[in-house]
């Protein structure tokens, strides 16, 4: 086992050191104060507690220790940890956010600027009752705009690229592998230190985008930890692209310490983005292989990546995220993709699963429409739907927070032009169903202020009463139930039960009943009634048949019961004719 392959399980053990000297840092001095000028043998903390000097020089000196051992077992990859006297408060806020390429959020910007732009904004909203200045229209650049959109509308967040689509890193790097590699060669984000500053300042949470396995640049370099052709060479995807090996143990560290550093240097969160395989899986699949994937299926690889990052960023004090396609609210077990991404192997890994729900990249027919990209209200709708029904299946699933289109597809048949409220039709269906936290993608990072003030559109009666997030009746649940079930549709029946009402484990879950041939060949629900504790019971007449023989009941008794928002079925105990 080389030194990179011994990381993610040696590391674990400073983890442990590291969360038992902050957490001695942290500890109030109980002692009584002293008069002025009295010598207490104590230091004040950044915190206003007190720690003994002598005690705080053993620590300083334990995290030197700890810190050169980490250096020796991490070398390339080595970040430190957060000093020891780092607030250990993770920031959390309802993120609304805009995207802004490293070299946008290089730009300059001057405060002057930044608040005439806020102004001006008020203005055209018709906040501030007082005609639009223009005058200085001409001077604003892209990211003095973003800060001021985030000045005067319900925008509290950016996500900025620290690892682009083509491997470039932002800015300049004390990771001894960046500077190996020469990745961050261009280091267009020269001045963050003033942007996060700001940003700090002004409360805008920050998102640092880190595309994972997208690599170009580094697959080049580190050619022997890109995906290999069977006959020889590299894999290059159908625009020319060679990635990094997702299985690759060697290319997490890589991705995991340009996190850290990130972390670091003040953001508030780390966004996992291209967190897959290639697609068109289908093509490669026969001619390429992954190094290191010792039979693991794609998507148990990037479930088993995220978790060795949550792990290793735990220390740095952010939250974790990860861009899912917006396919995957629909698609089950990866399939057919083969990319590497299952909805709820994504989410119980990551405190936010961020679905790219753009409709210009549904294709003709999805959700019913013949040109989806005409439909933002709609399908941002349906998708969302779909995501809050797979989320409600798992215990403690990441929030859901969706990418949504900010940005004209002109490519695309039929197309419309998405203006202010092409863009905010998306967030009203967002709204409407409970999801209070959005991403605008514009790769131009172009954005209309005016796409946010859309709040008096929200239709708040839209859920009658008896309905459930999902806005579907106890009835309607029943029926999808059981037609789940007399269709074999395992993973509708996975959704549609209680979390204690069966196995975590999908794939064990689906075994169980393939494997005891349990199928409802007939059903008919006489009612579905409302009892004194506010529950639904239905009586149901059924018959079922599997290895064990055959149930027919009359009258049989299913609950409906809300769970997570959505509701659920507790189907009755089955009385087999062999049992009686």
């Amino acid at each position: 086992m080389n030194r990179s392959e011994r990381l993610p399980v040696i590391l674990l053990i400073f983890l442990f050191l590291s969360f038992a000297l902050t957490g001695c840092l942290g500890q109030p001095d109980n002692t009584q104060a002293s008069a002025p000028g009295t010598n207490t043998g104590h230091e004040a903390d950044n915190d206003g507690s007190k720690v003994p000097i002598n005690q705080k020089e053993e620590l300083i000196k334990q995290r030197e220790e700890q810190e050169k051992q980490r250096k020796e077992l991490q070398g390339e990859f080595y970040v430190p940890l957060p000093p020891l006297k780092q607030n250990t408060t993770i920031n959390t806020v309802k993120a609304k956010a805009l995207y802004l390429t490293a070299n946008v959020a290089g730009f300059g910007f001057n405060e002057e600027d930044v608040n005439y732009y806020a102004e001006y904004i008020r203005s055209i909203s018709g906040e501030s009752g007082k005609p639009a200045d223009t005058s200085r229209m001409s001077e604003i650049n892209k990211l003095e705009k973003a800060l001021a959109i985030c000045e005067a509308t319900e925008i509290n967040a950016l996500v900025i690229d620290i690892k682009n689509d083509d491997g470039v890193v932002a800015w300049k790097s004390d990771i001894e592998i960046v500077n190996q590699v020469k990745s961050n060669s261009s280091a267009p984000l020269k001045d963050y230190e003033k942007l996060m500053s700001y940003l700090k300042e002004h409360d805008i949470y920050s998102i640092a985008r880190v595309v994972a396995f997208k690599d170009p640049y580094f697959a080049g370099i580190k050619n022997e930890h890109a995906i290999l052709l069977k006959t020889g060479g590299v894999y290059k995807d159908g625009s020319g692209n060679t990635w990094v090996n997702s299985f690759d143990a060697y290319v997490w560290n890589y991705v995991v310490a340009i996190s850290k550093e990130a972390a670091l240097r003040g953001f508030d969160e780390i966004q996992y983005d291209y967190v897959r395989f290639p697609d068109s899986a289908a093509y490669y699949n026969p001619i390429t292989e992954f190094p290191g994937r010792n039979g693991r299926d794609k998507d148990e690889g990037i479930e088993q990546f995220l978790e060795y990052a949550k792990s290793e960023l735990e220390p740095y004090h952010v939250h974790l995220s990860a861009d899912v396609f917006g396919v995957i609210t629909r698609s089950w077990d990866d399939k057919p993709e083969d990319i590497g991404q299952t909805w709820r192997k994504i989410a119980n890994q990551v405190d936010y699963i961020c679905p790219m729900i753009y409709p210009s990249h549904y294709g003709p027919g999805i959700y019913g429409y013949g040109v989806p990209d005409q439909q933002p209200y709609n399908v941002a709708r349906f998708a969302l739907m779909e995501g809050i029904e797979r989320n409600a299946a798992q215990k403690e699933p990441g929030i859901i927070r969706p990418w949504f289109q900010g940005f004209t597809a002109s490519w695309i048949k039929g197309y419309i032009e998405y203006d202010a409220k092409a863009i905010s039709d998306q967030l009203v269906a967002s709204m409407e169903l409970g999801i209070d936290e959005y991403i605008i993608w514009n790769a131009s990072n172009t954005y209309d202020p005016l796409a946010f003030f859309y709040q008096d559109r929200i239709n708040t009666s839209i859920k009658q009463s008896g309905d459930d997030v999902l806005l579907r009746t106890p009835e309607a649940t029943l029926i999808k139930f059981l037609d789940a079930e007399k269709r074999e549709r395992y993973s509708h029946q996975y959704l549609l039960t209680p979390i204690s009402e069966r196995l975590a484990d999908y794939d064990a879950f689906a075994s169980e009943l393939i494997n005891s041939q349990l199928i409802l060949t007939n059903y008919k629900i006489l009612r579905v009634e409302k009892n004194k504790d506010g529950a639904y019971v239905a009586s149901v007449d059924v018959e079922y048949r599997s290895t064990q023989g055959t149930a027919t009941m009359e009258e049989a008794k299913f609950q409906i019961i809300l769970e997570n928002g959505v509701y659920k079925v507790i189907k009755p105990e089955l009385v087999w004719e062999t049992e009686q």
